[in-house]
């Protein structure tokens, strides 16, 4: 319970303490399966000369973080998908990233798309107040609207990276969502899911 208050109060702050400085960028990845759109909309937070081990030890362990900054990140697929092998309808999703004690990190794919920012700061800046934040508490609030979690790969950079970047490439049929921030990479495989043949009943 302490640790899942902290994580709350933790956000919360961090909700705040971001209009007192420069809003972070917000940038799109995008690729094209089999003729179809799939697009990730999200902030780009920064190390500002921090290390990435430094910034994750200093934070709560085992939490739901939102996979950039500010407002809720989203994924929009036209098309269904297998993301790291679990099935993804067509539409617009919120992505978290769970933030393990130990083990991997995964990606939480959800369909609730945030929440006003004006509903939970009273001091929301006006052209902010409607725009979709995460939610704080994950499992309590959303955790049953979760359509996949998937565990990511994780990997080393040979450099820092220092604004926290998604990519989304496909290379010869093989497509790969990958998070990166300092030295660390963490990635998943993507592919257009297979409709069942006409008439198969499974046999």
């Amino acid at each position: 319970m302490k640790k899942h208050l902290a994580s709350i109060v933790f956000l919360l702050l961090g909700a705040c303490v971001l209009w007192a400085q420069q809003a972070a960028p917000r940038d799109t990845a995008s690729l094209e399966l089999n003729g179809k759109k799939v697009s990730i909309e999200y902030g780009r937070p920064a190390l500002k000369g921090r290390t990435f081990e430094s910034l994750m030890g200093s934070l709560p362990a085992d939490r739901m973080w939102r996979t950039g900054s500010e407002q809720v990140t989203t994924l929009t697929t036209e098309t269904d998908l297998l993301v790291g092998g679990k099935k993804v309808p067509a539409g617009k999703y919120s992505l978290y990233l769970h933030v393990a004690e130990e083990g991997p990190y995964s990606l939480a794919v959800n369909k609730v798309l945030g929440q006003p920012l004006g509903d939970i700061w009273s001091a929301a800046p006006p052209a902010y107040a409607k725009e979709p934040w995460p939610h704080f508490n994950y499992q309590k609030e959303i955790g049953d609207q979760e359509v996949a979690r998937v565990p990511l790969q994780e990997s080393h950079n040979s450099s820092s990276v220092d604004l926290f970047t998604i990519t989304l490439k496909s290379d010869y049929g093989a497509s790969q969502l990958t998070l990166s921030w300092g030295d660390q990479s963490w990635s998943t495989k993507l592919e257009p899911a297979k409709k069942k043949a006409e008439g198969s009943h499974g046999h």
